[in-house]
């Protein structure tokens, strides 16, 4: 049961991610998406390596790791470099400036 629980609080956090990604209230840069995919991703890690399924610890490892490098940059900067919340999301392509 235990082991239920925490694979669907993995997936529901990756889903969510995606969604909110898909949605647009989130960028992939953000550091809640990098979250919800780190987390969400550790706890079906942690599941895979309790079934002794190779395929999904390879694939929830590989996910948790991608996760890390956003979340190091973000913390580790001082200026803006990435997008605020409520920037509006991305520009679309050869719009948004003087010609």
């Amino acid at each position: 049961m235990l082991m239920q629980t925490v694979s669907l609080a993995g997936a529901f956090m990756i889903l969510a991610a995606y969604l909110a990604v898909q949605q647009r209230w989130l960028t992939p840069a953000d550091d809640r998406y990098n979250l919800l995919n780190l987390v969400g991703a550790s706890l079906l890690l942690w599941v895979a390596i309790d079934d002794r399924s190779l395929g999904f610890i390879i694939l929830e490892l590989v996910w948790a790791v991608v996760a890390i490098p956003p979340l190091l940059r973000r913390s580790g900067s001082t200026g803006g470099s990435g997008p605020t919340p409520g920037d509006g999301g991305p520009t679309p392509a050869g719009g948004g400036g003087p010609a």
